[in-house]
């Protein structure tokens, strides 16, 4: 078994060395893919490190009813900071949420003399435990309050729903992305697998004519896919460290941020899948590159 792997990767570098420039056109393509492949998973990568260390700050503002005593108030607070899935309750009396308009709006002032100083409602400020902002869980929370005690419930949806969605056609975006770059660094290199089967044809007919199995034939092209698939992914992953230590190089410039160190080169699982990816591709092309000279042949 061994003398066999020897003999078919003995084959395969000894074709690598014959047809260096198509060879080492396949090896280029594979680079390249994988290189773009790279920086975008680079991308997504840092992008969700980002959006998972963001505090969205998600609050359920409880407005009361008027009516409600300032006792049922503060017991209703102490309640609800016991429940999980709450990290704070701060209640905000109507005085409160007068000074808070003045401060932010001060052209409401002279309104707000006009209406009086039962204006605003007195409420409460829920802040939401991190296990709990996404926005089902939280709507989920804001239906559980006491209708009899509270005249409204403001808690942000719009924008919740908007986040996740746009979380959500990221992820599907990158996988749409991934599955294009990979389709065509596959039909790239399958036919530059064909052009080399085709320079070789002479040979190969003579190796059909003297009984040379399929598996012959097949497996030295097979394992030369998987050389140029490691050789590929090795060239890219460099390529890809120097483009991230460049990029992150030139964001500190520009924008003299210590926050640009944030962004991490991509952890040894994606470089793994990387070049798995990149040698599959190599191998896959290869194997359908020959199966198509050996259908024509046969």
């Amino acid at each position: 078994m061994l003398r066999v792997i020897f003999h078919l990767f003995h084959r395969s570098f000894r074709s690598l060395l014959e047809n260096a420039y198509l060879n080492s056109v396949a090896v280029g393509v594979i680079g390249a893919s994988t290189l773009l492949l790279g920086v975008y998973l680079t991308v997504q990568f840092n992008l969700n490190r980002i959006v998972d260390t963001w505090d969205r700050d998600v609050h359920v503002s409880a407005y009361f009813h008027p009516d409600v005593p300032e006792q049922r108030r503060f017991a209703l607070r102490d309640q609800l900071a016991d429940h999980t899935e709450v990290t704070k309750v701060r209640y905000v009396s109507q005085e409160e949420a007068r000074e808070w308009m003045r401060t932010q709006m001060p052209g409401m002032e002279a309104i707000l003399d006009e209406l009086g100083s039962g204006s605003l409602p007195a409420s409460l400020e829920i802040s939401m435990a991190p296990s709990t902002t996404n926005a089902e869980s939280v709507a989920t929370f804001a239906r559980s309050l006491s209708v009899t005690d509270f005249s409204d419930i403001d808690y942000g949806q719009e924008w919740m729903e908007r986040f996740d969605s746009f979380l959500s056609l990221l992820k599907l975006l990158g996988a749409i992305m991934g599955a294009l770059i990979l389709v065509a660094a596959l039909f790239l290199v399958m036919n530059t697998v064909h052009l080399i089967v085709y320079n070789r044809k002479e040979e190969l007919e003579i190796q059909k004519l003297v009984g040379a199995t399929n598996f012959f034939i097949l497996g030295p092209f097979v394992a030369e896919g998987m050389i140029q698939g490691l050789i590929g992914s090795s060239l890219a992953i460099g390529a890809l460290f120097a483009v991230h230590e460049i990029l992150v190089a030139r964001l500190k410039d520009i924008l003299e941020l210590a926050a640009n160190a944030n962004l991490v080169f991509l952890p040894w699982t994606y470089l793994s899948a990387l070049v798995v990816a990149a040698t599959l591709t190599g191998t896959v092309a290869a194997w359908v590159a020959v199966q198509r000279f050996l259908l024509k042949t046969a």
